[in-house]
């Protein structure tokens, strides 16, 4: 019994059940509803397999975790739970050697391994998703690749963190010309540039932690929407799959992606702060400043001009901020038009939150690599360094002096002027000259133009002077052993 539909032949009439008398979607979790064929197209852009098979430990642990449960409420034996913990296992197994065959109607993990486990152990496997959907398992997945993913990603950015407050040490003596708009502003120590963005990461770090600790929320036992009506004990999955807690409301715990936002907005932030760090060094390894020099293994040449190093490791860095960007942007709309609820919408969050976790892996390690095989140029860096950036070193000189600060702005500023008059530099001005400006000119002024007693007055907390940096590196010393300590 068949008709044609919009010029296609249409199996699903008048309740046909097809030519074999029973559901032709009998292999899918949710094939008893249906008695007529899917698109084959349909079922390709259904499908998530492809992507979510990663998952495929954690889809394991929880429905391991959720065949005790089940057994504690009696609704499986103890047999029976013995029987498909052992199955699980054979399946971990076969995907951690790569032997696991992903067949045409696996649809998604949780279809694979439920499929396979029915080849290995009859029909005792279709026991384990009593109770339970596909909503809350997917969900309880996520949770718990990401709370995994957020260890991996912690220890990759302390391990950077590490290298550039152990290179900022090393090279506490080095001076160079600090920027404001891509103007030299003040001289300040390299060490002093390298930990500003240390400090930065060590923000992301401690807010990866705090994403972390939102992840691991138990969603399993929520059901599709109204809760598990057949006394799941929700503490013993929580105990066996190591939460922290577990989620209030059965509604809100199937739909919360609020985790996968959080995260991506992390990696945003991130990435954001590497791309800064990444542009400065673009920025200093030009031949127009010459002040570092990337390593061969994260440079490359370009195809025409043999004299070109090319700094595509840290371009590729700037690069993926924006690509991890567009991953959070696109997701929060998606999530900005949905009702109450799980949506398949929300199958867009998986591909999201892999892709970005691969990107700032790389970068992670990529920008570890750049640090700590950058050269740097010293000799470029100090002859940078110019007179006119000591202009508010002469301003500071004459507040010692006595001066309101306005008023001593104002003689610096004519001080300047007046060397660009006699197109001198400001330093070959004459004490004669400056007193001309203002009579608390001394003998002393010549102190002024020593770019050392220039970083060497910014002595409080934060400051450029050496005793300052000394003290922002042994802050973050301690700061990584106390990270450490609190890991887990």
């Amino acid at each position: 019994s068949s008709r044609w539909v919009g010029g296609r032949r249409c199996w699903n009439c008048a309740g046909s059940t097809g030519v074999s008398g029973m559901s032709s979607e009998g292999g899918k979790l949710w094939g008893g509803r249906f008695v007529g064929g899917v698109d084959p197209i349909m079922e390709k852009f259904n499908a998530s397999i492809s992507y979510d098979q990663r998952m495929w430990k954690a889809d394991i642990l929880g429905s391991q975790a959720y065949v005790k449960a089940l057994e504690k409420s009696r609704l499986v034996t103890k047999a029976e739970m013995e029987q498909i913990v052992t199955g699980l296992d054979q399946i971990s197994e076969e995907w951690s050697k790569g032997t696991f065959v992903v067949t045409k109607g696996d649809e998604d993990i949780h279809t694979a391994n439920e499929r396979r486990l029915k080849e290995l152990i009859g029909e005792a496997a279709g026991k384990l998703h009593t109770g339970r959907s596909r909503n809350d398992q997917v969900v309880t997945d996520m949770r718990l690749w990401l709370r995994g993913s957020c260890t991996s990603l912690s220890s990759y950015l302390m391990q950077l963190i590490q290298t550039m407050v152990d290179r900022a040490a090393i090279e506490i003596d080095i001076l160079f010309p600090g920027y404001t708009h891509l103007q030299r502003a003040q001289p300040i120590r390299w060490s002093h540039w390298i930990l500003s963005h240390a400090v930065a990461l060590s923000r992301d770090l401690e807010r990866l932690r705090e994403v972390q600790k939102r992840v691991n929320v138990l969603p399993l036992g929520s059901g599709a929407i109204a809760g598990n009506p057949l006394g799941v004990d929700r503490q013993l999955l929580c105990e066996e799959l190591n939460f922290d807690a577990i989620s209030l409301n059965s509604m809100d715990a199937t739909s919360d992606r609020d985790f996968v936002a959080e995260f991506l907005f992390w990696a945003s932030l991130c990435l954001t702060h590497l791309s800064k760090m990444a542009e400065d060094l673009i920025i200093y390894s030009t031949k127009e400043f010459g002040f570092v020099t990337l390593s061969d293994a994260y440079s490359t040449g370009s195809s025409l001009m043999p004299q070109k190093k090319n700094p595509d490791s840290l371009e590729l860095i700037r690069s993926k901020a924006g690509r991890v960007l567009g991953r959070c942007s696109g997701f929060l709309v998606t999530l900005k038009g949905l009702p109450s609820t799980y949506n398949k919408d929300l199958q867009e969050d998986k591909e999201a939150m892999f892709d970005v976790y691969d990107t700032i892996c790389a970068v992670l390690q990529v920008a570890t690599g750049v640090i700590s095989t950058l050269a740097i140029n010293k000799d470029a860096m100090e002859k940078a360094l110019s007179p006119d950036m000591l202009a508010t070193d002469i301003a500071y000189y004459l507040v010692r002096k006595g001066m309101p600060f306005r008023q001593a702005h104002g003689v610096s500023g004519k001080a300047v002027h007046l060397a660009e008059t006699k197109g001198v530099s400001v330093e070959s001005l004459s004490l004669e000259d400056l007193k001309g400006l203002s009579s608390l000119f001394e003998k002393d002024v010549s102190q002024v133009w020593n770019y050392t007693n220039s970083v060497e007055q910014y002595t409080a907390p934060g400051g450029t002077a050496k005793s300052s940096v000394k003290v922002q590196i042994e802050q973050l010393k301690t700061w990584m052993t106390r990270m450490e300590q609190h890991k887990d």
